[in-house]
């Protein structure tokens, strides 16, 4: 840590529920900051991600019930120690399944927005953190809630009509337009295709033209707008 630190280097470990969730996130990540070698990123959360022998075996989809137990563990909290800051990603499609518990609509049956789901997830994490380490680490952790689905911060690389800022139904209207013009689908999550989509974001004008489209990507991006590079 002191090492990277010495080369002005700001270290991420990535809370992920999977693979293609990570590349996704840490193709933005570059995009972000416009470096690849400024930055560095750690998979801590799914466990076989940490193993580069293990990466090609690793499951697709490990789950949100994962993410929320990983964040009660020692582990978690040991994170920081080696880490300057914690991003936990996770969907909100199955938000309101049991232990997860998070309606999509408020006592009156209207819709949450995009802010109001995410600011209720928050919350849960804060529970499952603790409130009192979480509050003395609340300016190092990020949370990438993607509402409802992380396929969702890909539409606008692919429409420019109202589609690019969908929040249901994601992964089959990004398919639709990945048929077209990459020849491909990612029904199968297949790392290599999520690669090969989202590292469009690795360019940073790509990613400041487009991030704002989608309302939950447009919350992660701005969560980070505190942490700069310093010149070396």
């Amino acid at each position: 840590m002191d090492y990277l630190r010495a080369f002005n280097m700001i270290t991420f470990g990535l809370i992920t529920e999977g693979r293609t969730d990570y590349i996704v996130i840490q193709n933005i990540l570059y995009g972000y900051f416009d470096t690849f070698d400024d930055i560095v990123i750690r998979a801590l959360h799914p466990e076989e991600l940490k193993d580069a022998t293990k990466k090609h075996r690793v499951e697709n989809y490990t789950g949100w019930y994962a993410i929320f137990d990983y964040c009660k563990k020692n582990e978690f909290k040991q994170a920081f120690q080696s880490n300057d800051y914690i991003i936990i990603q996770i969907d909100t499609d199955v938000s309101e399944e049991k232990h997860y518990d998070i309606p999509k609509k408020d006592e009156n049956g209207i819709e949450l927005s995009s802010e109001q789901l995410i600011e209720k997830v928050i919350d849960k994490f804060k529970d499952l953190i603790g409130k009192e380490f979480y509050e003395q680490h609340q300016n190092k952790i990020i949370f990438a809630i993607s509402v409802h689905s992380i396929e969702c911060w890909l539409l606008p690389l692919y429409y420019t009509d109202k589609k690019k800022s969908k929040r249901v139904n994601c992964l089959n209207t990004l398919n639709q337009a990945l048929l077209k013009k990459e020849k491909f689908t990612i029904d199968a999550k297949n790392p290599e295709y999520y690669e090969i989509v989202s590292e469009k974001y690795c360019k940073h004008k790509v990613l400041m033209k487009y991030y704002k489209d989608n309302p939950s990507l447009k919350i992660f991006i701005v969560e980070k707008r505190n942490i700069v590079i310093d010149d070396f």
